[in-house]
């Protein structure tokens, strides 16, 4: 065995500049996912939210498997023909490709992280927007973004497929706490409107597997913008990683609607070996979430404020 060779620093020089490297690629993620360099902004004092500290769903939006996920949920999104319309008439994607990005980041950033106001807040100007999402179908049929039935869709596929990035490049989870990820996430399918909502794995796969599910002429208009945005040169082979990460966690069914198949061995010996480094090298780079310690410490003051108040009228 070789020895291992220890570079002095005695003026902090390397570690100073493995910061401002880090420093520079959390800024940009950042920037890039949300909008703002420190993503987005939770309340500071209050209550703990809808889920709290101890909840799965902290866990799971914390991790940067999420961007996985997201793209695996719009791909997933564009396969039901009603949801499809409703995007292709009234969604603005292609002049702002980021836009829906960024504010998709702030609605779980509220929902997850913020004050149960924040969270319902949140929930109602979803709802608003909702309300102007209205019209017919390429086939004719009528559709409403208020819809149930479509609300249930569209919740489905971002918590099966937030799950499944978790599970696959993520910390994973047991049975266990995947079943209580669901119910978690429920509390904002409800609020939104959805019915049916599922409460648990099986109950979600059985939802998605009795969906609608077409790829029309839109549909494949906005994977392949999805697959080959407008973003620049520089960072096309980091997206095309996420790209083909999130195609390879989707149904084969899926895949082979969207005529995205993951070739069978390309996906366990290139796509995922390739995305688990890059998603390695983000988290060494990007550290703790800043919206996840802003809501912990402010869920960590309700509790001292709490058991203060407890112990004084003891």
């Amino acid at each position: 065995m070789g020895r291992v060779v220890t570079v002095p620093d005695p003026f902090g020089v390397v570690g100073a500049a493995s910061d401002v490297v880090r420093g520079g690629v959390a800024r940009a993620l950042r920037m890039r996912v949300t909008g703002t360099p420190r993503g987005p902004g939770v309340a500071t004092s209050g209550d703990p939210g809808w889920f709290g500290p101890e909840s799965v769903a902290w866990r799971v939006h914390a991790d940067l498997a999420t961007i996985v996920g997201g793209l695996r949920a719009l791909l997933y999104q564009t396969l039901h023909p009603l949801a499809m319309a409703g995007v292709a008439q009234h969604s603005d994607y292609r002049n702002d490709p980021w836009g829906r990005l960024h504010r998709t980041a702030e609605f779980v950033a509220a929902t997850t992280y913020g004050t149960s106001g924040d969270a319902m807040r949140a929930v109602e100007r979803v709802r608003r927007v909702h309300e102007h999402v209205r019209g017919t179908a390429s086939d004719g049929r009528p559709y409403s973004a208020g819809d149930p039935d479509l609300l249930a869709f569209v919740h489905a596929t971002e918590v099966d497929s937030f799950l499944a990035a978790y599970q696959r490049f993520g910390a994973g989870l047991s049975a266990e706490d995947a079943d209580a990820y669901v119910e978690e996430m429920s509390v904002v399918a409800l609020a939104l409107g959805a019915d049916p909502v599922p409460t648990d794995v099986a109950g979600l796969r059985e939802l998605l597997a009795a969906s609608e599910m077409r790829a029309t002429s839109e549909a494949r208009d906005a994977v392949r913008f999805l697959m080959y945005p407008p973003i620049p040169l520089s960072v096309r082979p980091t997206y095309g990683v996420i790209a083909g990460a999130a195609v390879d966690l989707l149904p084969l069914r899926a895949q082979l609607e969207l005529r995205l198949v993951v070739p069978p061995l390309a996906g366990p010996l290139v796509v995922r070996p390739a995305l688990r480094a890059l998603l390695g090298t983000l988290r060494w780079a990007i550290g703790e979430s800043p919206t996840l310690v802003a809501a912990r410490e402010r869920a960590s003051r309700g509790s001292s404020t709490v058991a203060a108040g407890a112990s004084g009228g003891s």
